[in-house]
């Protein structure tokens, strides 16, 4: 695995609440975390205590009660909604325990979107998308629709969708919940060979015991708070 060197992401803070029935639900509660470039870490802990609520304020997917989160050490939060839009379509990947493929479009086609959002050439974006496909093995499977798929590829295009744009970070939101223990484990030794190929960070959220723990870092969430895992 590539070795984690300078500050990427850094909380400070982090709080965030929701209002249900008039009432304030708070799920973040001071949360303060550092993400180092090429870092894998993964984030454990109990349905409801707020991993993925952290993952989409750190992913600027939404916007903390209070705190902030720096990017290179600047907030990303001061950035306007179009300029924040461009930053995570450039910077961040994101990967979701529901792949949220279109249908409609094949592989290839799936993976090129975050390039033509970005306006970018489609003749390069075609390329590179099916070099990222090749990448996660799927070189044979450019003109096949979701539906042709079995779960795992269709994550794994998911995760070359993700890294069409070559993100410092992909942010994974239990990518492994809908598949079996040996697919589950391909997905994970894909994540290390992206990582050591492409120098990307990934923050994974799992229930997974055994995935969480393949990785480098371990971190466990309690109460709305982040703690370094102990053995």
């Amino acid at each position: 695995m590539s070795e984690a060197t300078g500050t990427l992401f850094e909380a400070t803070s982090l709080c965030k609440s929701f209002q249900k029935s008039g009432k304030e639900i708070p799920v973040l509660q001071g949360v303060s975390l550092t993400i180092r470039e090429r870092e894998m870490c993964s984030i454990r802990g109990q349905s409801g205590v707020g991993k993925s609520t952290l993952l989409h304020v750190l992913g600027t997917l939404d916007r903390p009660t209070s705190g902030e989160v720096t990017y290179r050490g600047k907030n990303v939060f001061d950035l306007s909604d179009v300029e924040m839009a461009a930053f995570r379509n450039r910077t961040i990947g994101f990967v979701f325990q529901f792949h949220h493929l279109l249908p409609e479009l094949t592989a290839l086609e799936n993976v090129m979107v975050p390039g033509l959002i970005a306006r970018e050439s489609a003749a390069i974006t075609r390329k590179n998308a099916t070099e990222m496909l090749d990448a996660v093995g799927l070189s044979s499977r450019l003109e096949h629709r979701p539906a042709e798929l079995s779960g795992g590829e269709q994550q794994r295009v998911a995760i070359a969708r993700a890294l069409i744009m070559k993100p410092n970070v992909v942010f994974a939101d239990e990518p492994t919940g809908n598949l079996d223990q040996q697919t589950s484990r391909d997905i994970h030794e894909l994540l290390v060979r992206i990582n050591e190929a492409h120098n990307v960070a990934f923050v994974v959220v799992t229930h997974n015991p055994i995935l969480a723990e393949l990785m480098p870092r371990q971190l466990v969430m309690r109460k709305g708070c982040v703690h370094e895992a102990t053995a």
